[in-house]
């Protein structure tokens, strides 16, 4: 399945209400996108009809997210949160405009990826879902930071080991889309700090020169589970009518932690 099939069917199956994009290039995957969107990138081309109502901004996403209210565009995602019982909260309560699907697809280099998750988590809770692109570089070659090939997903696969190193209370799954994969994040903490604040060693640890190190494991994609597997899991519709209800991340959380690690563990 390609990439941009495999992103149709996420706007599917997450019945998402809003969708942030960072990296429109041609805009041939923001206009896959039905319902309001933001779309950021300093030197979008969009090259396509878009069929959404959306808000293109021509700047990096570090200056992007830096503004007082960069979610203003959808702020009518919002919607009243009901009975405190239940794990909900109080009626005629209003929360904030939280993102239900984000497509971080930047800047190839994982410095920037990860600010972009930074970015994009503060936005976000356990039922949003964020997806990170070019996570299974086909080659040395083409996971180099200094790029050279035409084809180029530069180191940003180094995400992956460092979510699991820093932040195990996430659970990812990596996806072996054409051609160069994708990984998805569930179980974002808008509270979280780690990656904030271990950022700097992070990047130092990380960034090394090329070759890079690429482990066998992601040019084999031997962790990878095939697209068709996880659009077509069973946990979507508990999820959308969770995010859509207001479930609390107490009460509905580890159900979808369960689900979704069965789904990883059945690869």
């Amino acid at each position: 399945m390609k990439r941009h099939e495999f992103l149709r069917g996420l706007h599917r199956v997450t019945a998402n209400r809003n969708y942030l994009e960072i990296g429109v290039n041609d805009g041939r995957s923001l206009r896959l996108s039905r319902v309001p969107s933001i779309a950021i990138d300093p030197a979008f081309k969009v090259a396509t009809e878009l069929k959404c109502d959306v808000h293109l901004v021509k700047a990096t996403s570090d200056d992007f997210f830096a503004r007082e209210n960069p979610l203003a565009h959808l702020k009518g995602g919002r919607h009243p949160l009901r009975n405190l019982r239940r794990g909900r909260a109080p009626l005629g309560h209003w929360r904030r405009t939280v993102l239900d699907l984000s497509f971080i697809d930047g800047m190839h280099l994982f410095e920037y990826a990860l600010r972009d998750f930074i970015n994009v988590e503060k936005h976000s809770d356990w039922s949003s879902v964020i997806v990170f692109d070019d996570m299974l570089p086909r080659g040395v070659d083409e996971a180099a930071r200094d790029r050279h090939t035409n084809a180029w997903t530069g180191d940003v696969y180094k995400i992956v080991e460092i979510l699991a190193r820093y932040r195990p209370d996430l659970v990812t799954v990596l996806v072996d889309t054409h051609p160069t994969g994708q990984l998805v994040v569930f179980g974002a903490d808008p509270a979280s700090t780690v990656l904030k604040d271990r950022y700097d060693d992070i990047v130092a640890e990380f960034l090394v020169p090329d070759p890079q190190k690429v482990p066998e494991s992601i040019l084999d994609r031997v962790e990878a589970v095939q697209p068709e597997r996880l659009l077509g899991a069973s946990f979507w519709s508990r999820l959308s009518r969770a995010r859509n209800i207001g479930l609390r991340r107490s009460r509905g959380w580890e159900p979808l932690r369960r689900a979704v690690q069965q789904l990883d563990a059945g690869r």
